[in-house]
């Protein structure tokens, strides 16, 4: 009976100790040891269990390992090691007295991927030491695993360079017929990264055998659109090769081949071929208001990959400028990036040129070439740089390099050479010659934009010789129907500052180029000073800035008037336009009519060519003595007059607050009068 109890007792203890396991699980430090051994003996890798281990025995056995540990022991550098808090796994019992076990569900908590940046490839080109595998691939199964809170950190511990991808979380579900679909999610450099990824695994062993595997790729800050791409991958060694590459990166299709060599410092090859490429650039409201930015231009990822490449595009699309085709071929090793293009079509022209990057050193270096032909400048310009300005055919030659490490800093470092032609265009926005007659009012402030002027132009060129940002010329010229223009001056690129010291001058033909007897000049040249955006303009006189109203009036006393002494220039240069005989200096004109321009075949010759010159002429000729009346919008009233008579004296005008009227000559005075034929010249010769 007493054995009876015994027996019974220990009975009920094992029942009380059985489902205390089911319910708290197996206190099973003695088996760590067990699993650490096993999986060095599979994998190759030092498992350490810092937290200890346990065992759960319902509702179906489950591991729990936490604090947990992964490296290769015959690695020394840690920044190779995997680390978890917690890894769980559920195991069929089955399996496991198999000796195959078979995982249903493997839960991995917060894990941390460490893997090292290498600046230099490996010189020895034998195969890296691989952790002896044995059979692993047979040893178990797995068929789902879920991962969160990851973090894969990228660095290098000697250049203190460190990128991370954060708050990982994935899916990984492996179906009887070994095909895989991976989904997650993370954060890079605080963009959102999302992935999935479908793939058909042959059976082991997996190298060197073709696996048809899907992705698709949403990731703003790094792509402009989803990416998408079907391929066949193909594992030799440490080389992953990509081949039969088909895809799309947003609407632009895409084909050809890559391949990553895992060595060591990764090897990138690729050859694509786009039928629509599309990189954005970031545009800026008031950009030419606004300092160069100071923040630092982060490169230094190129120092950690080696590539290979050649990118094609039927359509290339840079920013709102496109290009057909391109062709771009790019090489990148040991930080030193070269980017080559070719009879890239630009715009009814072409373009050719070479960019290259060296981000070795602490302050990276720049060097550009570029050379364009027969471009169509407005849609081009504006397209890359949000500038309007200008029209027509362009050609230019640019060398230049740079050092630095914000947009400041290589602006303000700009050295080398510049040579540019418009051609055939158009200065949108702005009125030179209308600019030119303002400045005998007051100085201007800004390029007196609007949406409704223009200046044509036969041809605007200048060379620049570029040094630590300044950049120089010497040859300016503009040559337009109605204005010429030459002039020299600086450009400071770090600080988006001009000065330029220019002459104006009318060009009283409409065959485009002039002669050299038709220019009017203003007189003495015109500064240009200020933020290029929004400069000052004036004449040079000194002391115009400090009290224009003297300047101004000494302006006039002068004798200069508009164009020329007492305006007689634009006078004799308006009535040849005409087609009538040119007044002298004082106004006077071939009365008697004779001559080419009398000729009855002259519908404006004769007394109507001469009158209209005189008349313009007097009427500058007040314009230059402060005599004509002012009107709105700075247009002048002219007194018409028959070429019989004398001009006579004009009624004193009301002065112009900044423009102070000059003495009146004797004689008698009469009020002058609107002409609206000649104020319609006017606007004519102004408002182009």
């Amino acid at each position: 009976m007493k054995a009876l109890k015994i027996a019974g007792a220990a009975i009920a203890a094992v029942i009380v100790v059985i489902a205390l396991l089911l319910v708290i699980g197996v206190p099973s430090g003695y088996l760590t040891a067990q699993i650490q051994e096993r999986v060095e003996r599979e994998t190759g890798y030092k498992l350490a269990i810092n937290g200890g281990a346990k065992i759960g025995l319902w509702p179906q056995l489950n591991i729990r390992l936490n604090d947990v540990t992964l490296e290769n022991p015959r690695d020394r550098d840690i920044n190779r090691r995997f680390t978890a808090a917690s890894i769980e796994a559920d195991v069929t019992l089955a399996s496991l007295w198999a000796g195959k076990p078979q995982i249903t569900d493997l839960v991995i908590i917060r894990p941390v991927v460490n893997l090292p940046l290498q600046r230099e490839r490996a010189r020895d080109t034998t195969p890296a030491t691989k952790p002896a595998s044995g059979k692993s691939a047979d040893a178990f199964s797995i068929e789902h695993v879920s991962i969160t809170g990851g973090t894969i950190v990228l660095s290098n511990v000697r250049d203190r360079v460190e990128r991370r991808i954060e708050t990982v979380n994935a899916d990984i579900t492996v179906d009887a017929d070994r095909k895989v679909v991976l989904t997650g999610s993370g954060r890079s450099s605080g963009s959102p990264l999302k992935f999935e990824v479908k793939a058909a695994l042959p059976a082991a062993p997996v190298e060197r055998q073709n696996i048809p595997a899907e992705i698709k790729i949403d990731a703003p800050g790094l792509l402009t659109a989803q990416l998408t791409a079907k391929a066949e991958a193909r594992l030799n060694g440490s080389v992953v090769m990509i081949n039969s590459v088909t895809g799309a990166l947003g609407d632009g299709a895409f084909n050809g081949w890559a391949s990553v060599d895992l060595s060591s410092k990764p090897l990138v090859k690729l050859d694509l071929d786009f039928q629509r490429l599309t990189v954005e650039m970031s545009r800026s409201t008031d950009s030419s208001a606004q300092p160069w930015s100071n923040a630092t231009i982060d490169v230094n990822g190129l120092n950690y990959v080696d590539l290979q490449a050649r990118i094609s595009a039927a359509e290339l699309k840079i920013g709102d400028a496109r290009f057909t085709p391109a062709a771009i071929d790019a090489n990148l090793t040991s930080g030193v990036l070269k980017a080559q293009v070719s009879n890239l079509g630009a715009y009814e022209g072409n373009a050719s040129g070479d960019l290259t990057a060296d981000v070795s050193t602490a302050t990276p270096t720049y060097a550009m070439r570029a050379d364009l032909t027969g471009v169509r400048a407005l849609p081009l310009l504006s397209g890359l740089a949000d500038f309007d300005k200008l029209d027509g055919k362009m050609q230019a030659k640019i060398s230049v390099r740079s050092s630095g490490i914000s947009q400041r800093a290589i602006m303000s470092n700009m050295a080398g050479t510049a040579f540019v032609v418009f051609q055939d265009g158009a200065i949108k926005g702005l009125n030179v010659a209308q600019m030119i007659r303002s400045l005998t009012a007051s100085t201007l402030s800004g390029w007196q934009e609007s949406a409704e002027k223009a200046t044509d132009l036969s041809q605007l060129s200048a060379s620049f010789r570029i040094d630590k940002g300044q950049a120089q010329t010497t040859d300016l010229n503009l040559v337009g129907p109605l204005v010429k223009m030459t002039g020299v001056g600086t450009i400071d690129l770090g600080t988006k500052q001009i000065g330029f010291r220019v002459e104006p001058k009318l060009v009283m033909t409409t065959e485009g180029q002039g002669r050299a007897g038709d220019p009017v000049g203003f007189g003495i040249p015109v500064m240009i000073e200020g933020p290029w955006g929004s400069p000052r303009i004036y004449p040079e006189m000194q002391g115009i800035l400090d009290n224009p109203e003297a300047g101004y009036a000494k302006l006039k006393e002068m004798g200069k008037g508009l164009f020329g002494p007492n305006g007689a220039g634009l006078g004799a240069a308006i009535g040849n336009l005409l087609g009538g005989q040119p007044g002298t200096a004082g106004g006077q004109g071939n009365a008697s009519g004779t001559g080419q321009a009398g000729k009855p075949n002259e519908p404006l010759g004769g007394q109507l060519g001469e009158t209209i010159g005189n008349l313009i002429q007097q009427g500058l000729s007040g314009l230059g003595q402060g005599q004509g009346g002012a009107r709105p919008g700075g247009q002048r009233s002219l007194t018409p007059t028959s070429p019989a008579e004398a001009p006579t004296q004009a009624a004193p005008p009301q002065a112009a607050p900044a423009e102070p009227a000059a003495p009146t000559p004797p004689g008698d005075t009469t009020a002058q009068q609107d002409s609206q034929p000649m104020n319609e010249v006017l606007r004519q010769l102004f408002n182009r």
